[in-house]
């Protein structure tokens, strides 16, 4: 008769020894999902999520490939031939945009939202709600809050509801694209009070 002891230690240490990596990379994964939900406070990711399903575009401009050193992101803007008639003033379509790499890529897309659509996204019927040479003054985001001060051009000549609405949703879509944003507050030169009014 054959002495299998040997045969069992060598299986007894395989199996021990998978237990162990098993329970390992399963503690580092529940490491990094815990790590990855809490706020930082005012952290934002290198890169954006995947575009938000709440209005996802059926017609955009091709995005270029993203290079090393860069970054892809959204920016919203309405558009007059996905949302055609009687337009839903809230209704936001996204477009991509790639950028140099940045760590202030929530301030980085409103700067692209404030230079409005581009000539391609233009004749895709893209266009924007808000006034040419607004500045973004400030960007803060605390505790899944962004806060966003402008200058008194956002609100300049603006008229209309539906205006209004279509300004509101296009800065709020474009901040909320990032996890660490949950809910956006504009101001105009520090004002949250009476702006934008129609």
């Amino acid at each position: 008769m054959e002495n299998n002891e040997p045969n069992k230690t060598s299986s007894a240490k395989f199996v021990t020894g998978a237990i162990i990596i098993v329970l390992v990379v399963a503690a580092a994964v529940f490491a990094g999902s815990r790590r990855g939900g809490e706020d930082k406070v005012g952290s934002e990711p290198l890169t954006p999520p995947p575009p938000a399903s709440v209005n996802p575009p059926a017609v955009s401009p091709v995005p270029p490939p993203v290079s090393p050193g860069a970054v892809s992101l959204k920016v919203y803007f309405p558009n007059s031939k996905l949302d055609p008639g009687t337009p839903d003033c809230a209704k936001v379509f996204s477009v991509s945009r790639t950028i140099p790499a940045t760590r202030a890529v929530a301030k980085a897309a409103l700067a692209e939202l404030l230079k409005g659509p581009t000539a391609e996204e233009l004749s895709l019927g893209y266009f924007t709600s808000i006034n040419s040479g607004v500045r973004l003054q400030k960007l803060s985001i605390v505790s899944g809050a962004a806060k966003a001060d402008f200058d008194e051009e956002l609100e300049k000549n603006v008229g209309g509801s539906c205006r209004v609405t279509s300004i509101i949703a296009q800065v709020e879509e474009t901040l909320k694209q990032f996890p660490t944003v949950q809910k956006v507050e504009i101001s105009i030169n520090g004002r949250t009070e009476d702006i934008l009014q129609p």
